[in-house]
């Protein structure tokens, strides 16, 4: 169930929580179309982070890979965006341990620089229909991609998404936790964006990709 109105600042968020992101722009688009498996589902996300530090949604600090693995609001960079759906759910029965294990593993990878060469592996391996090969091969903790600091941060404390944290995509994560295992996550917050309460506008590369 969503702990308050999706549209306002009442959502109390925990450390922990994994957030999605869904863009309407070229890119995010790309991300969807690349990380979809052949024949599964139209891909609802393109990113994904945690949050480390809890607190009403405008306060709460999450750790996100961008261009480089960085800690900040969630409110700060996605409060003002009407083209960004933001979704949040959380782990279900989270020991106070394993909170502070996700956390503290997030947090090592904060400066690091973004993992390009992790995003070109997913593209071959989807060219070979999904297979697990190319990135077999990236090391990725030194250049981690968004999925990659979530699943290592829940495989530290234990916690996994149903595939190897190196292969995790944000769909994989997004699949596990809202499709496949919803008994063991809350919704917080819908996939809307953070500023109105409508579901965001599907764009062309989405449609083509059904």
């Amino acid at each position: 169930m969503s702990a308050g109105s999706p549209g306002t600042g009442s959502l109390m968020l925990a450390a922990g929580d994994l957030f999605f992101t869904r863009d309407a722009g070229f890119v995010s688009a790309l991300i969807r179309f690349f990380t979809r498996s052949i024949g599964e589902a139209r891909t609802k996300v393109s990113h994904v982070g945690l949050v480390v530090e809890g607190g009403p949604i405008e306060d709460a600090v999450v750790v996100e890979a961008l261009s480089r693995v960085r800690r900040h609001r969630l409110w700060a960079r996605y409060g003002r965006r009407r083209r960004t759906a933001v979704a949040v759910y959380r782990t279900k029965n989270l020991s106070a341990e394993q909170i502070r294990k996700i956390v503290e593993k997030a947090e090592t990878y904060v400066g690091r620089e973004y993992g390009w060469p992790t995003i070109v592996a997913q593209f071959l391996d989807w060219l070979l229909q999904g297979t697990y090969f190319f990135r077999w091969f990236i090391g990725g903790d030194e250049y981690p991609i968004c999925s990659w600091v979530v699943a290592h941060a829940y495989k530290e404390a234990g916690l996994h998404f149903n595939v190897q944290a190196r292969a995790a995509s944000p769909d994989d994560i997004w699949d596990f936790a809202v499709e496949e295992r919803p008994d063991l996550y809350d919704e917080i917050r819908p996939l809307i964006p953070l500023v109105e309460t409508t579901p965001i506008v599907e764009d062309k590369l989405d449609h083509a990709s059904s």
